[in-house]
Parts: C-alpha cells; structure tokens; sequence
C-alpha cells in the first residue's frame, strides 16, 4: 500500500464525538479548499457506521460551500429509517457552524430479481497504459510537484489527457482506476474509496470540448451535486474502467455521467454529477470555446 492511499484511510477513519456525530480531518497538503471527492466519502463513512444490515446502494448529495482545509469537519448523522430492505440516513456536513454539503444515503439488503445492463466498452487494458505521470511528462514535459507526488488512485487514461491539445474534444473520457495498493476487505471502505476517486474527474468530460483554463481568472468550475449508484459490490483495489460523458452544458451548468466496470464486464456503479461552469470574463476565452 502506498503512503498516500494509507493517508487516504487514515481520512476515512473517522473520530466519534458523539452518538451520531463525527469528525473527519483533512491530508496535510495546501488546498484553497477541501476536495469533494473526500467530503463525500467521509460523509457515506459517517452513514455506513450507523448501519447495522445492507450495503450502500445509493447516495445524492449537494455540494453547499467550499469547505475548509484548515479545520475538521463535523458529520451529523440523522437516521431516518430502518427497514427490512432498506436503510436511510442523512448527512450533514458542517464547518464554521454552517452547512457545507448534505448527503442522504440508503442502504439495501441484496435481493434475487431480473437483471440486464448496458456492456462495457471494448478498450486496452490498464498494463497497456503508462502511469499518468509518465505521460504528462512526455507530452509536457517538465511536471509539477502534484504529478511527482504519489497519490492514492492510480489513473490511466485511454487516449488524450484531458489536458492534452490534441485531445478530440469529444464530451467523453475513459480511463481505468484503482487504489493505489490492496484494501482491507470492508465493504463500505471499498464504497467510500470509490466515492473518494469518482469525484476526481467527472468535470473534465464537460470540460472536455472547450479551451478552458482554469488558472486565468476566466472560468469558476465546481461539483454542485454528486449522485451515485452501486449495483454490485466492487473493489477498489482492483481495475475499473470508468467511463464518462457529458450530454450538455448549458445556462452556467454542466452534467456529467459515469459509469464503473469491473474486469468482468460487470456494471458495478453508475453515477451523475452536476457542475457550476461560470465564464467570469468572456472577453478572455479563447476562440472556439
């Protein structure tokens, strides 16, 4: 396992305050704010801890205000049912004595009925692929210090970077993921670390088609709403080809779809994100954008 997927962990392992209530810490890193994809996975850790029966089935979720890097976050956890199939909780995620993200997560014991799904994409295999930072640095060059770094998911795109000139700018992009290292066998661990990775990139397949810059005061992007489904259990620590598209983006907004295969072939997780895609000065976006 490596360093950054134990810190990944260390993250997921929350300290209860109280009955219901938890505090989730931050990785010791410089951020502007806290990423997404961990406040969403410390959330579903913060529900899955209430449950006694049933797996996590689905999740939806709104992201309300930037979180704050410096400071924990406190995870209220109301448990509004408990059924014979299905188990729901809400979660508040709170900092600074407001409301920064607020989930309701349900969970259902398996049952045997009809089954179908869509098949998964005929790709390369992830032994195929080089490491992402092997390929930044033979498109780009010279990387900064966030390729150099280790990271807890292992991501290897088909075709073009997202970031790449000569990607085809079609409003899709596959890419296979994995934890970086072998995971316990907890169920909701597994769950919550593919909640963790699937936040971190959804927003490029919208972003895809346009010459936006992020780093040039034209553009605020920003996770307004995270959905997903898991259909079959998974793991983490093992290949899933996540496969993403955006249908539109419109009025400010952008909606983006993935869905996660395991090896087998088989639909383990479908998921939908909604993103804030704000021009703050269109006098400076490039032409064709």
């Amino acid at each position: 396992m490596s360093e950054a997927l134990e810190s990944l962990i260390e993250l997921l392992d929350l300290e209860t305050i109280e009955v219901n209530t938890y505090r989730g810490k931050h990785p010791v890193e410089e951020r502007q704010r806290t990423f997404g994809g961990q406040v969403a996975a410390q959330a579903l850790m913060a529900a899955g801890r209430t449950v006694e029966r049933g797996r996590v089935h689905s999740l939806h979720s709104y992201f309300l205000r930037p979180g704050d890097p410096r400071i924990p976050i406190l995870y209220d956890v109301d448990r509004i049912r408990d059924g014979r199939s299905f188990t729901t909780r809400r979660v508040v995620a709170i900092q600074h004595g407001r409301a920064i993200y607020n989930m309701q997560a349900s969970f259902h014991t398996d049952e045997v009925s009809i089954e179908h799904q869509f098949p998964m994409p005929d790709v390369p295999g992830p032994e195929t692929i080089e490491t992402l930072s092997v390929r930044v640095q033979a498109e780009f060059g010279d990387i900064d210090e966030w390729f150099r770094r280790e990271h807890p998911i292992d991501q290897r795109f088909l075709g073009e970077l997202p970031w790449s000139p000569n990607r085809d700018r079609e409003p899709r992009q596959r890419m296979w993921i994995k934890a970086d290292g072998a995971l316990p066998d907890d169920p909701l661990l597994h769950a919550c670390v593919v909640t963790y990775a699937s936040d971190m990139s959804l927003f490029d397949a919208i972003l895809a088609p346009h010459s936006i810059r992020w780093d040039n005061g034209t553009f605020m992007g920003a996770s307004l709403d995270h959905c997903m489904w898991f259909h079959r259990d998974l793991r983490a620590d093992e290949w899933l080809l996540f496969d993403t598209d955006s249908p539109i983006a419109h009025g400010g907004r952008g909606l983006a779809r993935g869905f996660l295969f395991n090896r087998s072939g088989e639909l383990c997780v479908s998921m939908v994100q909604e993103g804030l895609t704000r021009v703050v000065d269109p006098a400076k976006l490039p032409a064709g954008s």
